[in-house]
């Protein structure tokens, strides 16, 4: 007899009010694989969540699944706090070869707590222990997590609320374009570090986003992202860049950052990291910046060993040559030419982020809600975000069949199209 659940009333009367996404998808999932899910009743979803960017390579992927298998059929280590174990190391040597090598990176590798919030905080920590200083600059609308010292850097409202304390120790500044088109941010961010009289704190670090995923996919200009490197180095400050959700080929390179010139003091990582949907954690770091000492930041789970072995799967797999790159930029043009139907449809919408981390800007999260309520409906998974969660955003796995990314685009466009016209009706 099935122990599993077909209704969603276990998790109503017992899970806490703080569940979010279920909210939204009001199914009970069973299985999956590349880009769809099923549910208990058989019904099959395109997935464009891809657990918010941490299944980029799809559910289940079978080389993954049949490495991930053999190594537990093995009794492979299940759990090893820190200690050298042949998959971590089988991992730091694919790292080291297919990604940190190409790009002439020397970083260390930091294996924290497995959550994107632990890579901040450690992150935050470093930057201040090799700095001697307190203050960490972040930007309007970023989304670092919800933990303490990761929470004080997070811009969103709502999040900060629930610290239930004072949140310190960071200047927030406005993003590129936050002040439009007539105001150069990176400007005013120099003209204030210039100033002793400012009010600024010297920075430990400048912490940003390349495309800010919860923030509503903005998407700075590598002009600006460096300008802001050059002013942490001008000012002695270490830049940060959170790569947790913009990472691993989201944007369409593995890094949000390659191409733009830049080389980062320390970049986070966690969601697609690991390839399956495993938990794992990393921060990079340059050498002479890799000052805790030993279990200065520690944590029981600080090294998931299956995570380490689908991990070095994807690397091999996915980056080991350009393929799935160009998949990417292929995929990313279908996704921009569907938003840009929508945004036909709806006055003042327009097209954000870049590369697979896309979405269009619908100016009201009634309006955007609607339309992700509507997919759902006619069997898309698909979420907002945005300060007011306005934007449609799209995260579909970057492995995505063509065929089937078009279906889910068109299920967003009808949905568009449903919505609209049912608002100028009511508007009648």
């Amino acid at each position: 007899m099935s122990t599993k659940s077909s209704t969603t009333s276990t998790f109503i009367r017992r899970e806490s009010e703080a569940r979010s996404y279920c909210r939204g998808f009001d199914a009970v999932f069973s299985s999956a694989q590349g880009a769809e899910m099923t549910d208990t009743s058989g019904r099959t979803y395109i997935d464009f969540l891809a657990g918010c960017s941490s299944l980029n390579y799809g559910h289940n992927d079978p080389d993954m699944k049949a490495a991930l298998i053999d190594h537990i059929s093995a009794d492979g280590i299940t759990h090893g706090l820190d200690m050298y174990t042949d998959a971590k190391g089988a991992f730091i040597g694919a790292f080291e070869t297919h990604i940190l090598k190409p790009r002439q990176m020397d970083h260390k590798l930091m294996f924290v707590g497995p959550t994107g919030a632990n890579a901040v905080e450690a992150a935050m920590k470093l930057a201040r222990k090799a700095t001697g200083r307190t203050n960490v600059i972040a930007f309007t609308n970023g989304f670092h997590g919800v933990t303490q010292g990761a929470l004080a850097a997070t811009g969103n409202g709502y999040h900060r609320g629930g610290a239930g304390t004072s949140l310190n120790n960071v200047t927030r500044m406005p993003y590129d374009g936050y002040m439009g088109d007539a105001l150069d941010t990176a400007d005013l961010l120099e003209t204030m570090l210039n100033d002793a009289s400012s009010g600024m704190d010297a920075p430990a670090a400048i912490l940003l986003e390349t495309v800010q995923g919860e923030g509503g996919l903005n998407d700075a200009s590598p002009e600006w992202i460096a300008r802001i490197a050059s002013l942490a180095a001008d000012h002695g400050a270490l830049l940060i860049v959170d790569d947790i959700q913009a990472g691993c080929g989201r944007t369409g390179t593995f890094f949000s950052f390659d191409e733009m010139g830049i080389n980062p003091d320390i970049v986070t990582m966690a969601k697609s990291v690991s390839g399956f949907g495993l938990p794992m954690g990393l921060v990079l770091v340059k050498p002479e910046h890799d000052v805790m000492g030993p279990a200065e930041h520690n944590g029981t789970f600080r090294g998931n060993t299956h995570a380490f072995v689908t991990a070095r799967v994807a690397i091999e797999k996915f980056w080991s040559d350009d393929a799935l790159q160009n998949d990417i930029s292929r995929r990313a043009d279908l996704i921009a030419d569907a938003l840009e139907t929508i945004a036909e449809l709806i006055p003042g919408a327009y097209l954000k982020g870049r590369g697979m981390m896309r979405g269009v800007d619908v100016g009201s999260g009634e309006l955007a809600g609607e339309i992700c309520a509507h997919s759902f409906q006619n069997g898309l998974i698909v979420e907002t975000s945005g300060p007011n969660d306005e934007v449609v955003k799209i995260l579909a796995p970057l492995t995505t069949p063509d065929a089937l990314l078009k279906k889910g685009l068109n299920i967003l466009i009808d949905a568009a199209q449903s919505v609209t016209v049912n608002t100028k009706i009511a508007a009648e």
